[in-house]
């Protein structure tokens, strides 16, 4: 992994989340480095939960994937014992943070959850919802429509979107770096050929270091 500005941004809104039971809304583009940077961080850190979020989730898959994280049996449980097991065992933990990346897939009632959840967890336990620019986008609409829900959710997102930077070629770069690739010709190639998005960077230093190993075939 190497820590990109969006990475390192990342990382340092997770750490204040988390610390001060923070609650707020990040957006960055497809490829930015949003989820390895949260992956890493959960990976690293006690009580930290990534949930990455799918279309298909109803309220009760929701709340099924975050005790599931949090390691709760919720075997013939109904959705309203879910919910207070939820709160019981994030009251029982120090500094808290639940990760809702892909945040943008959920659907309406589930989102409803965040109200919730916000609601009997305010100063104790953090909620970052993470997702693309149509996070913003769709809670723009909801609040111009005047969807139920959509300004109670806006408002306690602190009225704010975090934005993560936008991949640069230094960014670019250091990926290459960190993962091997070191010759300037390949990086640039690579710069040129990446559309600032980390995940075709890390396809495009996989197909070199197998040039490599496969001793200049190549993969195209």
């Amino acid at each position: 992994i190497a820590e990109t500005r969006a990475y390192k941004r990342m990382d340092y809104i997770l750490a204040n989340a988390q610390e001060d039971s923070l609650v707020m809304a990040v957006t960055g583009d497809a490829g930015s480095g949003k989820t390895e940077a949260i992956k890493n961080y959960a990976l690293t850190h006690r009580n930290v939960y990534h949930l990455c979020c799918s279309e298909y989730w109803n309220r009760r898959t929701f709340m099924a994937k975050l005790l599931q994280a949090m390691g709760v049996d919720y075997t013939g449980c109904t959705v309203s014992d879910m919910m207070d097991d939820i709160i019981d065992a994030l009251r029982r933990k120090s500094s808290p943070l639940i990760v809702l990346d892909e945040a943008d897939k959920l659907t309406d009632q589930v989102l409803y959850f965040f109200i919730s959840l916000y609601n009997q967890l305010e100063d104790h336990c953090g909620i970052i919802l993470c997702a693309t620019g149509y996070l913003e986008k769709r809670i723009a609409r909801g609040l111009r429509m005047k969807r139920k829900g959509y300004e109670e959710i806006f408002s306690r997102m602190g009225r704010k979107f975090v934005k993560l930077q936008v991949v640069s070629e230094d960014d670019i770069a250091s990926v290459c770096i960190a993962n091997g690739v070191t010759d300037a010709k390949e990086i640039s190639k690579v710069i040129d050929d990446c559309e600032c998005d980390l995940r075709r960077v890390k396809r495009a230093v996989w197909a070199i270091l197998k040039s490599r190993d496969n001793d200049g075939k190549g993969i195209q």
